[in-house]
């Protein structure tokens, strides 16, 4: 099937299936797992005493939906009815390898470890059991001194093969597209594995249309700005099959982001914010959930493209205050810097940027290093832009060595973070270079940035560049009078992040100069109906004059 028929298809399936589950078989299935908790509904066979089932049912649904931690606690009931199970070890496991997030850290590599070995020693009590299991040792093994990505490929492979041997076993399938997402190559632009991982959720949805983990994959698999379009009725339905898990709440969002879809971002970010704080309120009090600071990453992203500084303010000042985490993983250790940055950089405050500081929060920051190069990056366009270059050079010279460090030893999975680092300290020595009067090598550093950007395309983690290289590319362009080339440039940004607020105006105020003046009006147009009334941003004033003058001719 090519990929435009896949992406038909989805749609098409996707949007059938769902319309045709009564409610209240929707109800029923929620309800299995117990407690009045709702995380879809999975069909997941396995040789435990019968009262632990309920248990081990829902542990598998939060594990579809990345609850990981959540999904160990279920695991762990189920041994404490049965010490015996071979597969709760299993997937107590499989809850410390998160094949599209991070890798395991040596503490968890080790719990994992230590859990893969006993869910072999007890041994599965069916061949199928078995290939499960085989397939969890698989990762695990030589974990000591054996690559990442390696072990994550030998999973890959085992799953591959269970899912061959046991057709008829949904399970098998959807775990196995899940590892493909885990090892897509970082770079294929042709989304070979995505687009494999999408054909396989879309044999099984018709007959499984609430399970978690197909709506869930699905949004993984298009998470793209050329196939996002494709994931919308995934997206829309997620947060209706899993309602209990803060993470189904907010994966809607990466689509909404992708298309532009501000108020549907911002409810779905909402809703998966305080989800996590209801949830660590229970287990962790004291505590900020990194699903909540995840969302707050997006809401701070959302909020900043309609204008709502308000808002934005105080999902500043509630990332600013978190101190102890749930998890110390890297969403977020990623949201507590990026909010900052965004903040400021969205906003055009320059003076704001370059005086921003290294996070002061107890992360383990050497594991997810990527993570502070932010800070470095608008540290160097905040010098660079409020006409301070001479204090650009030291967070560049930060942000070269921080890459350097990434290319020297990149971080497993399936992204290649020292390219987007790379595009990053690009962009910021664009900047420099063009504060120095260096014009002709600004242009070409900020050319090779945007390649670059565009090229390794956005982590999971992130609702976007904090600042796309193409739009700052355009800034530059329009600052030296090259009109029709800023206007490309900004409209080339819009393809890949629709609804930008900055990329709006730039459009808008590049169209001006060069005298499109339909151009300009649209782009002015879509910027003032995005945002919300009463928002008091400057470009949104000089919007409004102009769309008003144009409408009067």
């Amino acid at each position: 099937m090519n990929a435009a028929r896949l992406r038909i298809f989805a749609v098409a399936v996707f949007a059938s299936a769902l319309a045709t589950v009564p409610v209240g078989a929707q109800e029923e299935h929620h309800h299995t797992h117990g407690d009045g908790d709702q995380f879809g509904a999975v069909n997941f066979p396995a040789s435990c005493r019968a009262d632990a089932l309920p248990a081990f049912t829902r542990a598998v649904a939060q594990l579809h939906s990345f609850g990981y931690g959540e999904s160990r606690l279920s695991f762990q009931e189920v041994l404490r009815a049965d010490p015996d199970c071979a597969m709760a070890y299993w997937g107590i496991a499989m809850t410390y390898y998160h094949p599209v997030w991070a890798p395991p850290g040596g503490e968890d590599l080790a719990a994992g470890r230590a859990a893969a070995a006993k869910a072999a020693a007890l041994g599965g009590k069916t061949e199928r059991e078995a290939a499960f299991i085989a397939a969890v040792g698989a990762f695990y093994r030589d974990s000591e001194k054996a690559p990442h990505g390696t072990r994550a490929q030998a999973y890959s492979r085992a799953m591959e093969d269970a899912a061959r041997r046991f057709p008829e076993d949904h399970e098998a399938a959807i775990f196995y597209a899940l590892s493909l997402l885990g090892t897509a190559p970082p770079l294929d632009t042709t989304y070979a594995n995505q687009k494999k991982a999408a054909a396989i959720l879309n044999a099984i949805l018709p007959l499984e249309p609430e399970h978690p983990g197909i709506a869930h994959y699905m949004i993984h698999s298009f998470d793209y700005p050329a196939l996002a379009s494709e994931a919308l009725p995934a997206a829309r339905a997620y947060s209706k099959i899993a309602p209990s898990s803060p993470h189904a709440l907010h994966m809607p969002s990466h689509i909404f982001t992708r298309l532009g879809l501000w108020t549907e971002s911002i409810d779905s970010n909402l809703a998966s914010a305080e989800s996590g704080r209801q949830l660590i309120a229970k287990r962790h009090p004291g505590s900020v959930s990194f699903d909540t600071l995840h969302a707050l990453d997006y809401l701070e992203y959302a909020y900043l493209q309609i204008g709502d500084e308000s808002n934005a303010r105080k999902v500043l000042g509630e990332t600013r205050e978190a101190r102890r985490f749930d998890e110390p993983g890297f969403q977020a250790g990623y949201a507590i810097v990026a909010v900052p940055a965004r903040w400021t950089l969205e906003r055009r405050d320059w003076k704001g940027a370059a005086a921003l500081g290294p996070s002061e929060a107890a992360l383990p920051w050497d594991r997810f290093a990527y993570a502070p190069a932010i800070t470095e990056f608008a540290r160097v366009l905040g010098a660079a832009r409020s006409g301070r270059p001479d204090d650009a050079r030291a967070p560049l010279a930060k942000l070269t060595e921080i890459q350097a460090s990434l290319a020297k030893n990149p971080v497993p999975g399936p992204y290649d973070w020292a390219a987007q680092v790379e595009s990053m300290r690009l962009a910021a020595a664009s900047w420099l270079a063009f504060a120095e009067g260096r014009k002709d090598e600004a242009l070409a550093l900020a050319r090779s940035a945007a390649e670059l950007d565009e090229k390794a395309g956005k982590h999971p983690v992130t609702p976007g560049s904090i600042l796309p290289p193409r739009e700052l590319l355009g800034d530059m362009l329009l600052e030296m009078g090259r009109a029709e080339e800023a206007l490309a440039a900004y409209e080339a940004s819009l393809q890949d992040a629709p609804g930008r607020f900055n990329s709006l105006y730039g459009a808008g105020r590049a169209a001006e100069a060069a005298g499109r003046r339909d151009v300009a009006a649209r782009m002015y147009g879509a910027l003032l109906e995005q945002c919300v009334s009463g928002s008091q941003r400057a470009e949104l004033a000089q919007a409004r004059k102009y769309v008003a003058a144009t409408a009067a001719l």
